[in-house]
């Protein structure tokens, strides 16, 4: 049986969400039916070094996003590529038509939509040009009902050329970087105290709504002594420094940038949570799930209510509200050993339904049937 050779095409291989589910996707396809082959501009990113030694790795020769259209052409042609696989509107964009201009008429794409994008009226339009172009796609994945139906209503795109296809979450290198990791010694401070550690992840920009979060702590910090352990870095690093200041609260929030090993920081914490304005599917939910931490999250569009089932595997609160934020983290940081067990316990529970393998072998069925080899 012929192997099918699939081109993965994606901005980089940094520390964003989308770069994870491409790493877990191509890590785990099944190597007796599928050869995969990376494409990304010429940037360095922090998953490279997690891909498996048999991946072809590409580099194109520019940064801009525009200028690759031609070489990624040519790397269809000459790769003969038999499907091309992307995520993330510009790059799906790009992606198609260095398929069209390929002029493999045997090529097939799939594009994936990762969030639940609108707002004004201008970026309505802008997704309803994105939608023209997805409809010269074979096939287009979205990771979560509610991703779907935003791609159906401000995409314009028809709702039976969409599949839902949760994001992949590697348990066993979760489990396995816990057991075998540890926390930088320059870190090792913050996690010896008997107060409760709250930790968050993410890029620091204006939709993880770290403001709301850091209002919410202030108040959960008078009526339950705390640390704030905030992962990741972004360009409001310094407004959100200031505003600790005003609140007070500046010797309790710890900004601790990117870890390439986010779980054992998740591990030694009491309670994890997310403060977005909006999600596609929020991979890092159930990254805290499988590593045994409890979750309060925004019920923002559209991933958290689907992943915490409607709150049953983790506490949903208002967009944007602080007093209700502040109110569910207090709610899980003062419950007795047994609950937080329960609750623990459920989370792992929650976090099996993810699964690499079984999400994986989802793509790689979708991925047969748009070659017309199922």
């Amino acid at each position: 049986m012929k192997k099918m050779n699939v081109l993965f095409f994606i901005y980089q291989m940094g520390g964003g969400g989308a770069a994870r589910t491409l790493l877990n996707i191509i890590n785990h396809l099944d190597r007796t039916r599928f050869m995969p082959i990376l494409v990304t501009l010429n940037f360095d990113g922090s998953y490279e070094q997690e891909l498996k030694k048999d991946v072809k790795f590409i580099k194109l020769n520019t940064k801009r996003l525009r200028w690759a259209i031609l070489p990624l052409a040519r790397i269809i042609r000459n790769e003969n590529i038999d499907l091309v696989f992307s995520t993330i509107p510009n790059v799906n964009t790009i992606a198609i038509l260095a398929s069209i201009l390929s002029l493999k008429t045997n090529v097939k794409n799939i594009v994936r939509e990762a969030d639940h994008l609108g707002g004004d009226f201008w970026t309505d339009i802008k997704l309803r040009l994105f939608g023209r172009i997805y409809t010269l796609s074979d096939q287009i994945i979205s990771l979560s009902e509610g991703v779907k139906d935003n791609l159906v209503h401000r995409y314009g795109v028809r709702a039976e050329k969409i599949k839902v296809i949760y994001n992949p979450v590697d348990l066993t290198a979760i489990k396995d970087k816990i057991r075998h990791g540890a926390i930088d010694p320059a870190h090792a401070h913050l996690f010896q105290t008997e107060e409760k550690i709250i930790i968050t992840a993410g890029r620091l920009v204006e939709q993880k709504d770290h403001r709301t979060l850091l209002n919410a702590f202030s108040k959960v910090n008078k009526q339950v002594k705390s640390r704030l352990i905030m992962l990741g870095e972004g360009p409001l690093r310094e407004r959100l420094e200031q505003q600790t200041v005003q609140l007070n609260i500046r010797d309790r929030v710890h900004f601790i940038g990117f870890q390439s090993n986010p779980y054992i920081y998740f591990k030694q914490a009491d309670l994890f949570v997310l403060s977005s304005q909006h999600e596609g599917f929020s991979h890092v939910i159930v990254e805290a799930l499988a590593s045994g931490t409890p979750v309060v999250s925004t019920n923002c569009k559209s991933g958290p209510e689907e992943v915490l089932d409607r709150g049953k595997y983790g506490l949903l609160c208002e967009v944007g509200n602080a007093e209700e934020m502040a109110e569910k983290m207090l709610s899980i940081l003062t419950l007795k050993d047994q609950q937080m067990v329960e609750v623990i316990n459920k989370g792992y529970l929650r976090a099996q339904d993810f699964d690499a393998h079984l999400i994986v072998q989802k793509y790689a069925n979708t991925f047969l049937s748009t070659l017309g080899q199922d």
